[in-house]
């Protein structure tokens, strides 16, 4: 009696094995000729997938080079801007405190003409 079941059960462990054969045919005719399983296919769809973002990182890496060069061209403009606009926030009411004591003068120095003359050309 133990070898008529361990024979049902080998008989239907085989019709198991028969039923994932049929699933993995039909994936197969689906993907072509190859006889894939479930990993074949996962590691075809991994390594497409992987391929395509390789070429997605290439349009990255290209669009960065084009900003950073825009950026470098552009170093010192933007260095320019970036310090007069320090200048107006920080020294402008340094000045102006000292342009009331400077206005009572008659002679004036080189730095004194300078915080006037900026005085002017920020207002």
């Amino acid at each position: 009696m133990a070898f008529a079941l361990a024979n049902v059960a080998l008989n239907k462990g085989m019709v198991v094995s028969a039923e994932k054969q049929k699933r993995t045919a039909v994936i197969s005719s689906v993907l072509g000729k190859a006889h894939l399983g479930r990993r074949g296919f996962l590691l075809s769809v991994s390594l497409a997938s992987s391929v395509s973002s390789t070429s997605q990182n290439d349009s990255k890496t290209a669009l960065m080079q084009k900003y950073l060069k825009k950026s470098e061209e552009n170093k010192a403009k933007n260095d320019k801007e970036r310090l007069q606009d320090y200048y107006k926030r920080n020294y402008k009411d340094y000045f102006e405190f000292i342009e009331g004591s400077i206005k009572a003068k008659k002679e004036l120095s080189e730095s004194e003409k300078g915080i006037l003359d900026w005085l002017q050309s920020n207002k």
